[in-house]
């Protein structure tokens, strides 16, 4: 396919590589260590327009295309710490789209404006500690209470959980009704009945924040109901496009910077008396491994190019044919990334187990892929299902 940039995308990815590399990547070990990084770099990435490039200009965005958040995703690994790409994604395309789409004015003005400038941090409340992938499985409840609801409940696996500013968050409205009976609401943290209960320590993206939450009897006004009450799984599933193809974007742009850094180590690192990368059964590995790279991104900007086509050209609802690319995406490039790191961690020999390399990071970030957003064994079910199976 031709490229999907224009200069003006090359312009933008040039200001997130900028910023990644100039401000971000300096401060990887002590972040990495202090296990979360400093409010700023929000403020500082919507300062830059980086995170709402492909909003419209009314709420605060560049009115740029779904290409200008492919670009930012491609570019945000080259600070070295997948945990900031993750929790600069969570705000501009996780947790924020839902309000785009479906936002009151009111909504926009206070929840998703100040989103895009980075002045207020969001999470994306999804999980629960019995529910996963299992979406239609979540517990959490909310009653309505005259002019309010109430809600009640737990949220796992929170990015930007323990200092998000609102959580675009979902509950039950009709728990008899399964799937059906789902709602979005827009919940700021300072709400009375909010707690976070624990921070996660996880086995990588230690950069940023994982969170565990609890409401208890919180009471929300009908006002912070996003939607429609009880459409909130087909506005998840809608959302969950954005998130998995985004992701895609990332992993592979991280395959990438894997393989050179790979490549560069064996051309300086001597084994048996000729550099690494001179030995055949390494030459043959790394063409196999670029292969499959270049495949799992091209399924990846099939994925984006039918997103962007639904979203931006025809403002129509994401199709079937979308899902369809975007879920066979997240499948293989899940496969492929984990292949990837492990290979160029094994070409490393006992540097690569050594926190030091940023490959030893990268193997242990990049296994979240397979799970967050939906896990592949549920990624192969439901294409299994489009397919008829």
């Amino acid at each position: 396919m031709p490229s999907p940039f224009t200069p003006d995308h090359l312009e933008f990815r040039k200001t997130v590589r900028q910023f990644c590399e100039k401000e971000l990547a300096p401060h990887v070990d002590e972040w990495e260590r202090d296990e979360l990084f400093p409010n700023w770099v929000f403020k500082r990435a919507g300062e830059l327009g980086i995170l709402g490039a492909h909003y419209p200009e009314e709420v605060g965005g560049a009115g740029g295309d779904y290409w200008f958040s492919v670009a930012k995703a491609e570019e945000l690994p080259r600070c070295l710490m997948s945990g900031v790409g993750m929790g600069l994604l969570v705000q501009s395309d996780m947790a924020t789209p839902v309000i785009n789409d479906l936002g009151t004015r009111e909504q926009k003005a206070e929840f998703l404006e100040p989103a895009i400038r980075g002045e207020k941090i969001a999470a994306l409340g999804i999980s629960e500690p019995n529910a996963g992938s299992d979406v239609a499985g979540i517990e959490t409840t909310a009653r309505r209470d005259g002019d309010d609801y109430v809600i009640s409940g737990s949220k796992t696996f929170i990015t930007n959980g323990t200092r998000a500013d609102f959580v675009t968050l979902l509950v039950k409205t009709q728990p008899e009704a399964g799937s059906h009976g789902c709602s979005f609401f827009l919940v700021p943290t300072k709400t009375k009945g909010f707690h976070v209960t624990r921070k996660l320590k996880k086995i990588g993206n230690h950069s940023s924040d994982t969170a565990e939450l609890h409401f208890d009897e919180m009471r929300v006004p009908k006002g912070y109901l996003l939607g429609e009450e009880n459409m909130g799984f087909m506005y998840l599933m809608q959302n969950f496009q954005s998130e998995r193809i985004i992701a895609c974007c990332s992993a592979t742009a991280g395959c990438e910077r894997m393989l050179e850094e790979s490549i560069a180590y064996g051309r300086d690192r001597k084994a048996f008396g000729k550099p690494l990368i001179k030995r055949e059964y390494w030459q043959q590995k790394f063409v196999d491994l670029t292969a499959k790279l270049e495949a799992a991104k091209a399924l990846t900007y099939r994925g984006a190019e039918a997103y962007n086509e639904d979203k931006y050209v025809r403002k129509e609802n994401v199709s079937m044919e979308s899902v369809r690319l975007i879920s066979l995406a997240k499948i293989f490039v899940g496969d492929v990334a984990t292949e990837i790191a492990d290979q160029c961690l094994q070409f490393h020999g006992g540097w690569g187990y050594i926190e030091e390399f940023h490959i030893a990071r990268a193997w242990r970030d990049q296994r979240l892929f397979r799970i967050g957003g939906g896990t592949t064994e549920t990624m192969r079910y439901y294409v299994a299902k489009l397919m008829g199976l």
